[in-house]
């Protein structure tokens, strides 16, 4: 009954923000004759401006002999345009007070911009450069692909968990190019030609396979007409080819063993086949992925790191246009052994399939995504990461402002049955990182 409470007064307590009263209905939107969609929402509680610019493409899209591209793209999109030479994107933006930054994944490559509203005209000018008119200039590719080498190289010696995450991957997947490292393979990267990268940017890079977000101290008039001006000329293109490829069922659990001579402690995950995001089930699977791994009172905290057996603990899924995986996750303590660590994590887990969850977990973890939600609400970042997100994979940005009652109506029943659904045994690859096998 507490725990109902709280929920409601976070819910009130937010609520009473101009922030978290938005609707839906504030939001506008258009499309350029190009196919570019934008939306807009008017937000003047601070002179500043976010956008957030989507392009459909990730790792998702490669094949092997050109993995990697859509990571390396990301990296040239600030290194040159008919304009604007190397370096000069992110100089102009300082110089007009704002910032940037861009990720890449297995399903998207997104770019952020920050910056005041008076700017944003210069921001336009910007973007619309680097999309139609980006040099990918051989001395600049040689250049970015020895960073990028090197990002590979040093990532993987540096991060046990992306390692073996990497690899797990590739076992997890049997066709489906969710296999594929976002970074790419070492022998790709070193192997891309000019002609790879030419028609890989003019598939993927068209305004009919982007979509822009933009919030903050702006009228969707003015953004309209230079989104026009700026972008709407850019040709459309056909359409990018489907990715047709369905992961067959899994039929049986799968186990790789990472050797690591330099790891002082084991690493382990244990992956799910789960559903996309746009799936019905998300919801529920992310409330159960918190009953597991959120914070001190989750069960594995209890299980592993209260008992010693682990010095951490966690939990993810990616958002994915296609069926994904739940990463759970553990650091086995010194002097534990993989195998043991993992017995007692798959009782754990095993415990919630067979006697479900309880109505303190399911509020708890509840109140942490709704005022998740809210929080988001409260800046101009989190409204427009909230709506692209929405958008891009769930088909529609106004579904986001369904998501706090999709939680609220989630019952004991519903995580039990998805945890029945999804942790089974045959669905299921775990990966250990040591240094030596037992």
């Amino acid at each position: 009954m507490k725990l109902k409470i709280l929920a409601t007064v976070l819910a009130c307590a937010a609520a009473s923000s101009a922030q978290a009263a938005l609707t839906a209905e504030q939001v506008k939107t258009f499309t350029l004759n190009n196919g570019m969609k934008f939306i807009v929402l008017e937000s003047a509680s601070i002179p500043n401006a976010t956008m957030y610019t989507y392009f459909k493409v990730g790792s998702r899209n490669e094949a092997p002999g050109i993995t990697g591209l859509s990571h390396f793209f990301e990296h040239m999109m600030f290194n040159g345009s008919k304009h604007y030479g190397p370096k000069m994107f992110d100089r102009t933006m300082e110089a007009n007070g704002g910032s940037n930054n861009a990720y890449t994944n297995s399903d998207v490559t997104v770019y952020q911009d920050w910056f005041p509203a008076s700017s944003l005209e210069t921001i336009f000018k910007l973007e619309g450069d680097r999309i139609a008119h980006l040099s990918i200039d051989p001395k600049m590719v040689d250049s970015e692909r020895g960073v990028v080498l090197s990002e590979r190289s040093t990532g993987l010696e540096n991060s046990n968990v992306r390692m073996l995450m990497q690899d797990l991957d590739s076992v997890a997947f049997v066709a489906h190019p969710y296999a594929i490292p976002t970074i790419g393979w070492e022998s790709d990267i070193k192997a891309w030609t000019q002609k790879d990268l030419e028609n890989y940017f003019h598939t993927y890079y068209a305004p009919n396979n982007a979509v822009s977000v933009i919030v903050g101290d702006v009228k969707v008039d003015d953004v309209k007409k230079l989104a026009t001006k700026y972008l709407g000329s850019i040709p459309k293109r056909a359409a990018p080819p489907a990715v047709r490829t369905v992961e067959p069922e899994q039929k049986g659990e799968r186990r790789l063993f990472v050797a690591k001579p330099s790891a002082t402690s084991a690493n382990l995950i244990v992956a799910y086949k789960v559903p996309e995001r746009a799936s019905a089930d998300s919801y529920a699977l992310d409330v159960l992925q918190g009953v597991l791994a959120d914070g001190k009172t989750s069960r594995l905290y209890k299980a592993l790191v209260e008992t010693q057996l682990a010095t951490s603990v966690g939990a993810n899924s990616s958002d994915g246009f296609d069926p994904g995986l739940l990463y759970i996750m553990t650091v086995a303590a010194a002097g534990v052994e993989p195998a043991k660590l993992e017995k007692a994590m798959l009782e754990a887990i095993d415990k919630v399939v067979k006697e479900g969850v309880s109505e303190e977990e399911l509020q708890k973890v509840k109140n942490s995504r709704l005022l998740g939600i809210y929080r988001l609400q409260e800046t101009i970042n989190g409204k427009a990461q909230m709506l692209g997100n929405y958008e891009v994979f769930n088909g529609d940005y106004r579904k986001a402002f369904d998501a706090p009652a999709a939680y609220e109506k989630l019952t004991v029943a519903d995580i039990q049955a998805v945890a029945a659904k999804y942790l089974k045994k045959s669905q299921r690859t775990i990966g250990v990182l040591a240094a030596k096998e037992d």
